[in-house]
C-alpha cells in the first residue's frame, strides 16, 4: 500500500470514528430520533454524500454505536470482576457495574439492545466485540452455574434479569432506591454463590 493510500485508510478510518462519536452524542443530548443523517453531516461537517460513504442509512450507524457500546462494556465488566475478590463479589460487581454502565449511557445502551443495528447475536457471524461483550458475562457467572447447569444458558438467564432491571429501572416502573437490594436478590437467588 502506498502511503498515499494509508492516508487515504487513516482518514477515512477518522471520519468514521468522528461519525459514530457525534451520533452518540447527539443520541444521548436529544435520542435516537434526533439521529438523522441530515443533522450528522451538519455536526462532522461533511455531506451527506460523504456520511453515506461510510454507512448506508441510520440502522449501520447504530450498529457501529452498539458495536462500541459492547466493547466498552466487556472492558468495564471485566474490570470490576478482577477487581472483585471471590465468586459472590465477583458477581455482584459484574452485576452493579452492568447496571450502572446502562444507567450512565442510556442512549448507548439503546442501541445495544433496543434498536435494530442490523447485528446478529448468537450466530456465527456475530460480530467479535457482541461475542466478547458476552464473554465477559461469561467468565464470571460460569463459575456460579451451577452443577448440571450448562454456564452459556445461566449466562443467558442471568444477563435477561440485569437487561429486566435496567431496562424497567430506566422506565420508572421499579423504585431506584431498592435497585441494591435488587442486585444482592438477584446474586443470592440466582448465582447462590
Amino acid at each position: 500500500m502506498s502511503v498515499v493510500q494509508e492516508r487515504k485508510e487513516r482518514e477515512r478510518a477518522a471520519r468514521e470514528r468522528l461519525i459514530v462519536a457525534r451520533a452518540r452524542e447527539l443520541a444521548e443530548q436529544q435520542g435516537w430520533d434526533a439521529v438523522t443523517t441530515r443533522r450528522l453531516a451538519e455536526r462532522i461537517e461533511y455531506s451527506q454524500p460523504v456520511l453515506y460513504s461510510h454507512f448506508r442509512g441510520k440502522r449501520e450507524i447504530i450498529g457501529a454505536v452498539a458495536l462500541e457500546g459492547a466493547a466498552e462494556m466487556a472492558v468495564a465488566l471485566r474490570a470490576a470482576t478482577c477487581a472483585a475478590d471471590g465468586a459472590r463479589a465477583r458477581v455482584t460487581a459484574l452485576a452493579r457495574t452492568y447496571l450502572e454502565f446502562a444507567e450512565r449511557n442510556p442512549a448507548l445502551y439503546d442501541a445495544m439492545f433496543q434498536l435494530d443495528g442490523g447485528l446478529a447475536f448468537a450466530a456465527e457471524d456475530t460480530p467479535q466485540p457482541l461475542k466478547d461483550g458476552f464473554a465477559a458475562l461469561l467468565e464470571s457467572l460460569g463459575e456460579v452455574a451451577g452443577v448440571g447447569v450448562d454456564p452459556g444458558l445461566f449466562t443467558e438467564v442471568f444477563w435477561a434479569a440485569l437487561h429486566g432491571l435496567a431496562t424497567l429501572t430506566r422506565a420508572g416502573r421499579l423504585p431506584p432506591a431498592e435497585a441494591g437490594r435488587r442486585v444482592e436478590l438477584l446474586v443470592d437467588r440466582l448465582a447462590m454463590v
